[in-house]
């Protein structure tokens, strides 16, 4: 695969030796004569590892292992060349210690190794003997060994034994995969590997890399590591989709998927953490995409399956700036935005919302009217129905309540005065019509007033009062917000009379008035 038989000496650039490559190539028999490692690349290293980033630490137990086998006798080992400068190490990411390399490689007459396929460009056309290791798609994990067909997420930590997941979403178990406890040196191994082969493959991407935590998408898993000084301890979690759902299998009722098709613009998809609510994403992702939309994700970190037809951008490799001016001039149909957690990420999806931009918000709530919460401070309640029109609350892996949004100017209910009219936000079911919470303002406070609870508490007596009222011997039963009125059928003739005063009630305080006929 590679050749080495005719060049004496070797330097590994920074890329080659995170990802771990040359240690193996000896071990195999692939490589052998003399390894010299640059002093700008442990600089460059130390540096990484100072700043508590795993591709550091991964890059100098490289290096390590490659004296070890220079004790061995399977190669040489030599470190060489100058030790950068401050400039050089705070200009690495503009090229400053490739530069270094390649130019040592070139005085000395070695050939260099890189993964890094533009290093292995300008080496070459320097005339810089290269080999340039290519990205391998598969290979086997120790993490794979963790995992079965049923398995959520697997939890490694050092002292305690490695557990898992087990089930589906709202539906699992935690159980023990071993009786043995971890060390701190199999965590790092793991860690260690992980981290090597995100960097080799073309589905590997190190997210995020910060002192103490590395986050990391590889192929079908969402990894996270922590290490002290953040944790007391190394920890790893990955999570990978137990299943791969299309929307038809949610079974989703015929309103829900004609409003999808053909008035849900700005949709927030809301659940607790794990119930599935980035599944249903990636689902209603693909549904638009077959339906010959074209459809963009932001995501941090990359996690959704999706066909290579939709385009997925990482919020951690570019600012929100950049991300707003990239959807406002490809203008998407819909852009997926997963998860909504701060003010920037708020902003970013109004301003896309406004500008016409289908969106799909992806935020934690406990309930469903908490999601539409998150966006009360942060925009006029009166432009609520026109950035949001559908919420989906996800439970359990299953949609468990999708509530509409929509403006109209009335007398809130629980309030008498009609002076006290005013522009309100009603929160509806979209599958029953059935109206659960009105917003409005009321002084300067926004006040978020769940209607079911004022009809049920301090109006349900009045309620009842006034409906016997207008229909005398009436039974009356009130459930939450629908009223449910059982008319004697000798009292048909005259009911049609009363209807206009039951409309009225039910306008006055925003309550269902159900009439059955009985006897």
């Amino acid at each position: 695969m590679y050749s080495f038989e005719h060049t004496p000496a070797y330097v590994p650039d920074t890329s080659v030796l995170i990802e771990g490559v040359v240690s193996k190539l000896v071990v195999e028999g692939k490589l052998r004569g003399k390894i010299i490692i640059h002093r700008a690349v442990l600089a460059e290293l130390e540096n990484q590892a100072n700043q508590g980033k795993a591709t550091g630490y991964a890059g100098l137990d490289e290096v390590k292992r490659l004296r070890e086998l220079a004790v061995q006798g399977l190669i040489d080992f030599e470190i060489a060349g100058q030790r950068p400068s401050m400039y050089d190490i705070k200009g690495a990411r503009y090229g400053a210690i490739d530069a270094l390399i390649r130019e040592y490689a070139y005085e000395v007459g070695a050939t260099l190794i890189t993964a890094d396929r533009v290093q292995a460009l300008v080496a070459e056309a320097m005339g810089i003997s290269v080999v340039y290791i290519q990205p391998r798609r598969e290979e086997k994990l120790r993490i794979d060994e963790f995992f079965d067909d049923n398995t959520m997420s697997v939890h490694l930590k050092e002292g305690s034994p490695p557990r898992a997941k087990k089930g589906t979403p709202g539906n699992w178990v935690l159980v023990d995969l071993s009786s043995k406890p971890l060390s701190r040196e199999e965590v790092e191994a793991i860690a260690r590997e992980i981290v090597e082969v995100a960097r080799r493959r073309p589905d590997g991407f190190i997210e995020i890399d910060r002192a103490g935590s590395t986050i990391i998408q590889l192929g079908r898993y969402r990894i996270v590591i922590t290490r002290p000084p953040l944790s007391e301890g190394w920890e790893i979690t990955a999570v990978r989709p137990v299943k791969r759902l299309r929307l038809e299998d949610y079974k989703l009722p015929t309103k829900l998927l004609r409003r999808l098709d053909e008035r849900a613009e700005g949709i927030l998809i809301a659940g607790a953490p794990g119930m599935g609510k980035t599944t249903f994403a990636q689902a209603l992702a693909e549904y638009y995409a077959s339906k010959g939309k074209i459809v963009k994700t932001i995501e941090s970190p990359r996690d959704m399956l999706l066909p290579p037809d939709i385009t997925q951008y990482s919020k951690n490799y570019a600012d929100i700036g950049e991300l707003h001016d990239i959807l406002l001039l490809s203008r998407p149909d819909y852009t997926v935005f997963d998860e909504l957690r701060d003010d920037q990420d708020f902003r970013l999806y109004i301003d896309l919302r406004l500008a016409g931009i289908g969106m799909i918000g992806v935020v934690h709530a406990t309930t469903p009217i908490d999601a539409v919460q998150r966006f009360i401070r942060r925009v006029d309640i009166g432009m609520l129905p026109s950035i949001i029109d559908t919420v989906i609350f996800i439970d359990k892996g299953r949609v468990e309540k999708v509530y509409e949004l929509r403006m109209t100017v009335k007398l809130p209910t629980g309030l008498r005065e009609a002076d006290l009219a005013r522009p309100v936000v009603e929160v509806r079911d979209a599958l029953t019509d059935e109206l659960a919470y009105e917003i409005y303002t009321f002084g300067e406070q926004t006040v978020v007033v769940p209607v079911r609870e004022v009809a049920t508490s301090a109006y349900a007596d009045k309620i009842k009062r006034l409906v016997e009222r207008i229909i005398p011997g009436a039974d009356v039963e009130v459930r939450d917000n629908l009223v449910i009125v059982n008319v004697p059928r000798i009292a048909a003739k005259t009911l049609m009379k009363k209807m206009k005063r039951l409309k009225k009630l039910e306008d006055k305080y925003g309550i269902t008035i159900r009439v059955n006929m009985v006897g």
